[in-house]
């Protein structure tokens, strides 16, 4: 057994932080993505989610992955961040060729080292029951070698999220993977939800960093003849030789180490403006208001306003954005249909 398998392996939070989040324009913008927006708490989504991290492996290894254009505007979110803190993607190529290359990053200076990767935009509590989860998954991936979701019981039939069909149950609630499932209809998004079968598929992964390393070789044919220029840390020639795909298609369904932790906390990825509804306060008529606004005879209404205020008046259920020199009036229902409009917008 080698000194790496036989020691406690250091364990190292890896924040994926480079999406621009469009669902929530006009807020959020290439130069302020709504990692910086106050969505799921009155501190930015980017704030609360380093904390946490800190918190679960220390401030010195946390790392965060994006861009290089985001670096100051991190930075000013979250003074204390140093340049070790970042790892800069040349340019996106999804999340497989991200946490791959992070991963071999870690390797390299830690070998055997554990590694959670997060999301910047997840409201996530309490802190207790996550830590708790992270630390179940810790022991079956350094026990097992396996790559270990996070999985989130649903409290609704959603249809925005991939959801993981559990298996064999291994012990302290972490299950074999029976199979994953892309975002289903409504119908069958029902009839996950009730049987109690299939968890949410958080985004929230944790394995050591060699054995992500080793199915990504094994599995990843988008990936495999780009993973050599990874040992001598080449991140340019690596990112411009790899083909995008995401950590899930080119690699978790496609191995067969793959298990999920069920999660006891409480979890929301806040994709679309509708999700405030469950991240922030809402007055008795379910209005959830961040800004300065004024609602008579309305319900069920989420109103931004923080570039001037905003009246609404007998309507309901609507999406109301103010914000810079935009204002975004939507059905809730439409939220997650956003994007159309940005990309209608972009070709103007």
């Amino acid at each position: 057994m080698s000194d790496s398998d036989s020691r406690e392996p250091n364990r190292y939070a890896v924040i994926l932080a480079g999406g621009i989040g469009s669902r929530f324009w006009p807020a959020s913008t290439p130069a302020r993505p709504k990692q910086l927006l106050p969505l799921g708490s009155d501190r930015s989504l980017i704030l609360d989610t380093v904390e946490r991290a800190r918190r679960l492996v220390g401030p010195e290894r946390v790392r965060i992955l994006t861009g290089a254009g985001l670096v100051a505007p991190f930075r000013r979110a979250v003074p204390d961040l140093d340049d070790e803190s970042f790892l800069l993607e040349p340019v996106a190529r999804s999340t497989g060729p991200a946490l791959v290359w992070a991963a071999s990053v870690i390797e390299r200076s830690d070998p055997g080292a554990l590694m959670i990767s997060l999301h910047s935009d997840h409201v996530i509590d309490p802190f207790e029951a996550f830590a708790g989860t992270i630390e179940r998954a810790c022991r079956a991936a350094a026990t097992r070698h396996s790559l270990v979701c996070l999985g989130i019981d649903p409290t609704r039939p959603e249809t925005g999220y991939g959801y993981i069909e559990v298996g064999e149950e291994l012990g302290e609630q972490v299950y074999s993977v029976t199979r994953f499932h892309e975002k289903p209809d409504e119908d069958t998004a029902g009839r996950y939800a009730a049987s109690g079968d299939f968890l949410w598929n958080s985004g929230i992964f944790v394995w050591r960093a060699r054995d992500l390393l080793d199915e990504a070789e094994r599995c990843a044919t988008e990936l495999r003849s780009a993973l050599p220029l990874l040992g001598g840390g080449d991140a340019d020639a690596f990112f411009d030789t790899v083909e995008p795909v995401s950590v899930d298609v080119g690699i978790l369904e496609r191995s067969d180490r793959v298990e999920v932790a069920r999660a006891s906390f409480e979890w929301d990825d806040v994709g679309t403006w509708s999700a405030l509804t469950r991240t922030r306060d809402a007055d008795a008529s379910g209005n959830v208001v961040v800004g300065v606004a004024s609602i008579l005879d309305g319900s069920g209404n989420v109103v931004w306003a923080e570039d001037g205020p905003v009246r609404l008046f007998g309507v309901d259920d609507l999406v109301v954005v103010r914000s810079g020199d935009e204002v975004l009036v939507m059905k809730r229902e439409a939220a997650s249909d956003l994007k159309k409009l940005v990309t209608f917008l972009e070709r103007q």
